[in-house]
C-alpha cells in the first residue's frame, strides 16, 4: 500500500444525482420529471418506490456538506434538476436556482469543489410528452436550460458536466423501457442517442460563450465487452455490436467528429442517419476539457440466446446473452472486475485524442451489516473501492492522465428502478428518520483522501 500514492492534486470526491437524493419533488416550483411519472406506473419500480423523500438532501444539504467536509472529501459531484430550474421545460424558476446557489455557496465555504452535472436523467415530463429525446427540439431546450444555470452559477462553478451516461438515457429509457420514460421503441432510442449528443454539443457551446474560462465535459459509462469465444465469429460480431452501442457511438463523434461506419450500418434499419443534419457533428465534437468515466463491471457476451424474452437495450442485435463467470458479485448481480477499469482507461488513452480523465462514478451495492453495534462494517464495499483504486493507479502508472476519483455514492438513495432496495452509499441513510451514519467505507475513504494514497482496510 505504501507505494500506491496518487499524483499531487488528485481530486477525491463523492457523487449523487438530484432525483436520487433530493426529495422535495413538489417544492418551490419543481414540476414532474419523467422519473416522477415512471414511478407512478405499476410494477416499474421495486416496492412502488418513488423519489420522495429519497435522502431529503434538498432540506438537509447543509448537514450533508458539513459531513463531507468532516470526511475530507474535496469535491462533490451532484446533478441539477432540470424540472426545478426550468419547470416543464419553460421559463426559469428562480426558487429552483436559489437552491443550487445555496448548495454551491455551502460547498465553497467548506473548501469543497462543486462539480455539477446538468442532466442526470430527469427530463421534464412535459418535454417527454412532446417526444422527449427522440425529438430534436429537446436538444435546443437543453441548451436553454444550460444557459440559465450557468448564468446563475458560473461565477462560482469552474467545471461542468453536460450529460451523465447518455447510453442509459437512450437505450434503457427508449428501447428496453426499464428506465424512464419506459418506452420500447428502438427507432426512438436511435434518435435519442443523436439528440442527446447534439444537446451536449449545444450546451458546450452555450457554457463556453457565457464563461470562456469554464471547463466542460461529459460522463460516459464504459465497460469492456469480452466475447465468450474469441474464435467464434458470431460471438465476435455480438461483441463488436455491443461495443459500438456502449462505447464507440459516443466516443467517436465526441472525440473524432464522426460516427463509426459499422454502427451507422447496423442502425440504418432504425433511421439513425436521418437524424444527423449537416453541421451536427461539428457541434458534437466541440472542444472538451475532460471526460468522465463511470465504471462498474465488464460485459462477457455470447451470441447464444439464453431464452429471455422482452425488449432489449441492444437494438439491432438479434441474440446476446451474458453468461456468468466465477467471480464475486454485488447486490446488483454485477461481477466485481476491477481490472476492467484499467482496460477502459487505457482504451480511451490509446485510441482517442488525449484529454484529462476523471472516474466520475465507481462503487457497489452490498447488503449492509450493522452487527448489532450501530457500526456499519461494509467490508465488501470498502474492498471493492480499494481494488478499483489499485486498478486506477495502474492506469496512471501506464501513462493515463487520470486526475480524480468520485465514489458512488455519497448517500444511500433511490436506486432508479430498484427503488430503495439497493444501497450504494458510503453513508447509510435511515429513510424513516433521515439519520446519516458514515459506514466503514466512508471512514476508510476519508483516510485515503487525506493521505492521497491507498491505506490498509481495517
Amino acid at each position: 500500500m505504501e507505494n500506491i500514492v496518487f499524483p499531487q492534486g488528485f481530486l477525491w470526491g463523492a457523487a449523487t444525482a438530484a432525483f436520487q437524493v433530493e426529495g422535495a419533488t413538489d417544492v418551490d416550483g419543481r414540476t414532474d420529471s419523467i422519473w416522477d411519472e415512471f414511478c407512478r406506473q405499476p410494477g416499474k419500480v421495486v416496492g412502488g418506490d418513488c423519489g420522495e423523500p429519497a435522502a431529503d438532501h434538498y432540506r438537509r444539504f447543509e448537514q450533508d456538506v458539513a459531513m463531507m467536509a468532516d470526511l475530507g472529501i474535496k469535491a462533490y459531484r451532484f446533478s441539477i434538476a432540470w424540472p426545478r430550474v426550468r419547470p416543464d421545460g419553460g421559463k426559469v424558476n428562480q426558487a429552483g436556482l436559489d437552491f443550487y446557489q445555496r448548495l454551491v455557496d455551502s460547498l465553497l465555504a467548506h473548501d469543497i469543489v462543486p462539480w455539477p452535472t446538468l442532466y442526470h436523467w430527469d427530463l421534464p415530463q412535459t418535454l417527454e410528452e412532446s417526444g422527449g429525446w427522440a425529438n430534436r427540439d429537446t436538444a435546443y431546450r437543453f441548451a436553454e436550460y444550460a444557459a440559465a444555470t450557468v448564468e446563475a452559477l458560473g461565477d462560482r462553478v469552474g467545471t461542468w458536466t453536460t450529460l451523465n451516461e447518455p447510453w442509459c438515457s437512450a437505450f434503457l429509457g427508449y428501447a428496453a423501457g426499464v428506465h424512464a420514460p419506459g418506452r420500447t421503441e428502438p427507432a426512438a432510442a436511435a434518435a435519442a442517442v443523436h439528440h442527446l449528443l447534439l444537446g451536449h454539443g449545444l450546451a458546450n457551446e452555450t457554457i463556453r460563450a457565457a464563461r470562456p474560462d469554464a471547463k466542460v465535459g461529459i460522463t460516459l459509462n464504459m465497460y469492456p465487452i469480452i466475447p465468450v469465444d474469441p474464435d467464434n465469429p458470431a460471438d465476435l460480431d455480438v461483441a463488436r455490436r455491443l461495443d459500438g452501442l456502449q462505447q464507440r457511438i459516443f466516443l467517436d463523434p465526441l472525440l473524432r467528429g464522426e460516427y463509426p461506419a459499422d454502427i451507422l450500418e447496423d442502425l440504418e434499419p432504425f433511421g439513425f442517419g436521418e437524424h444527423v443534419h449537416d453541421g451536427d457533428l461539428k457541434v458534437i465534437s466541440g472542444p472538451m476539457d475532460m471526460l468522465g468515466v463511470n465504471y462498474y463491471t465488464e460485459h462477457y457476451v455470447s451470441s447464444t440466446p439464453n431464452g429471455e424474452a422482452g425488449p432489449s437495450p441492444w437494438i439491432g442485435v438479434q441474440h446476446a446473452s451474458f453468461p456468468p463467470r466465477d467471480a464475486p458479485i454485488t447486490d446488483m448481480g454485477w461481477e466485481v472486475r476491477p481490472d476492467g477499469l484499467t482496460t477502459v482507461l487505457m482504451r480511451v488513452h490509446n485510441d482517442y485524442p488525449r484529454l484529462p480523465l476523471y472516474i466520475t462514478e465507481n462503487g457497489a451495492a452490498f447488503r449492509d451489516d450493522f452487527s448489532g453495534t450501530g457500526a456499519i462494517d461494509d467490508v465488501d464495499r470498502t474492498g471493492f473501492i480499494a481494488s478499483h483504486l489499485r486498478a486506477a493507479h495502474a492506469a496512471i502508472e501506464a501513462g493515463v492522465d487520470l486526475r480524480g476519483y468520485f465514489c458512488w455514492s455519497l448517500l444511500d438513495n433511490f436506486e432508479w428502478a430498484e427503488g430503495y432496495a439497493k444501497r450504494f452509499g458510503i453513508v447509510h441513510v435511515d429513510y424513516d428518520t433521515q439519520i446519516r451514519t458514515p459506514k466503514m467505507s466512508a471512514r476508510w475513504f476519508s483516510r485515503v483522501a487525506r493521505d492521497n494514497a491507498l491505506v490498509a482496510v481495517s
